[in-house]
């Protein structure tokens, strides 16, 4: 039996927009538009009664504003939200402090060729608009951890040299929760790998750079690895050699570049037993082989659990490859925290 049309909500406060938007979207005969909405909080206050699949909204907008809008979804009744705005261009540090928000995706406004919706381009927006919208988002805990008690120091004990993370869809703001978590003095390198659309990386890491207590930068080629956070660059691999070193591959290695499984066997290669590997919020199996590299060498290795997890794709992947704990989003970042209080350096 057919799927019933995915609904979708358009919040923007030009009228001209979102009516072009509406017509833009329903040329697919599966996409719905159930609502429009000039200002966010007549969005928040109809909500309830339409349940939609999905929401694109505006960042620049009089009252609320999309930033709030975003954190009162996610926090209430999350839904996959598409940020269109022409303040979400790429490198765009208000793009990524609506992804870090729980938006899922951002693109500029006129990327949509709305007056061209027979184009090949249109009919690719259209599809992944769908697939965002087929995503069930879960709620976020209210004002603490989510899940049991957090596990004892000994769970990640011995020497450690370094941390790897891989996420994907949801991943910022799971990112921005464990980053924020780090002191600035914690000695151990954490490497990124964060699956996003190109362009949107930059402004991403110049977001968190300002946000989080430690430095965040990419990993660039040749430099030696050493504290702070190193986030893959775009549609690239970021890999660790055995000076210590890291190197940029533009191969391809499965659905994704840069990949977790790449920055993971190259831990497990380079720094064997004294890698931790953390697989957070994420479709897709990206990640899994890495894990299983990881334990084989001696190392240890985290999945965030699926009542926290936004998408349950990635981590549950990482599980069915054995990872070795499986932790609420709220329990990572202290869980690695405790690796230097532990003496757990090499």
């Amino acid at each position: 039996m057919a799927r019933e049309a995915f609904r979708i909500v358009i919040c923007d406060d030009s009228a001209t927009y979102r009516t072009a938007l509406a017509g833009f979207l329903e040329h697919d005969p599966a996409i719905r538009v159930e609502a429009t909405f000039g200002t966010a909080e007549e969005m928040l206050r109809a909500l309830g009664s339409i349940d939609p699949d999905l929401i694109t909204l505006d960042l620049e907008m009089p009252g609320m504003g999309g930033i709030r809008a975003i954190e009162s979804i996610m926090r209430d009744r999350p839904v996959p939200i598409l940020v269109l705005s022409e303040y979400a261009g790429k490198g765009s540090e208000r793009a990524a402090e609506a992804l870090a928000a729980g938006a899922l995706e951002a693109a500029v406004k006129s990327s949509l060729r709305l007056f061209e919706p027979d184009d090949v381009w249109a009919t690719a927006s259209r599809s992944r608009i769908k697939r965002l919208a087929s995503l069930q988002l879960k709620r976020r805990a209210r004002g603490g951890r989510v899940g049991a008690e957090p596990p004892p120091a000994r769970a990640l004990d011995g020497p450690v040299r370094a941390i790897g993370i891989g996420a994907s869809t949801g991943g910022p703001p799971a990112l921005t929760k464990v980053l924020s978590q780090l002191p600035a003095d914690f000695p151990l390198p954490v490497m990124v790998v964060q699956h996003i659309a190109p362009g949107f990386s930059a402004g991403l890491v110049s977001w968190l750079d300002r946000n989080v207590p430690l430095p965040v930068r990419f990993g660039a080629a040749g430099a030696e690895m050493g504290p702070g956070i190193w986030f893959a660059p775009d549609d690239a691999h970021l890999r660790l050699g055995s000076t210590m070193r890291f190197s940029l591959d533009t191969t391809r290695h499965g659905a994704h570049r840069p990949s977790v499984d790449v920055l993971f066997e190259s831990l497990a290669a380079e720094v064997g037993e004294g890698t931790v590997g953390v697989v957070l919020t994420g479709m897709g199996r990206d990640g899994a082989e890495g894990v299983e590299a990881i334990r084989a060498a001696g190392g240890r290795t985290v999945a965030q659990d699926e009542a926290s997890s936004a998408v349950f794709g990635m981590p549950r992947a990482a599980i069915d490859s054995g990872a070795d704990l499986v932790l609420a989003l709220d329990d990572v970042g202290p869980a690695l925290r405790r690796l230097r209080k532990a003496g757990a350096l090499a």
